[in-house]
């Protein structure tokens, strides 16, 4: 038997139970062809003190990968560091086997950008936050 308790902040070993538990399976399903997932970052570091001052993370799993945030300080943006940063990311899912990526983006933040890079739109949900739409995107990798 169990019985279903909130926690309010997810305490770690709850998380490692929900998260191992599902790498298990999915592997399991998968015959564990794809490896397990990994998270990999490229970081805008500032050249003179070594602090990372944004950049992107992604997951790569089941042969894509998604990117889960890019920020870009407001100091660097308009200086091509985005578009340097996706070139990068689709050259790393490329060394790692990947034959796409996906990604979400807020319509307050960067659609057109994405759209402008290649990236094709396949879903959207919209008022989420009210007022607003979350749109995703994906890019197959030749």
């Amino acid at each position: 038997m169990a019985e279903i308790v909130f926690e309010a902040e997810p305490h770690p070993n709850t998380r490692a139970a929900i998260l191992d538990g599902l790498i298990a399976y999915n592997a399991a399903q998968t015959e564990n062809r794809f490896g397990a997932p990994r998270t990999i970052a490229l970081a805008l570091k500032d050249p003179e003190t070594g602090a990372s001052v944004g950049g992107l993370t992604a997951r790569v799993s089941y042969s894509r990968m998604f990117v889960e945030l890019l920020f870009i300080p407001e100091h660097l943006r308009g200086k091509g560091f985005g578009e340097k940063l996706m070139a990068e990311a689709e050259k790393v899912a490329k060394d790692l086997g990947c034959s796409g990526i996906w990604l979400d983006t807020f319509s307050f933040q960067a659609p057109g950008f994405y759209k402008k890079l290649g990236y094709a739109e396949f879903g959207a949900l919209t008022d989420y936050p009210p007022g607003f739409t979350r749109h995703f995107l994906h890019k197959t990798l030749s």
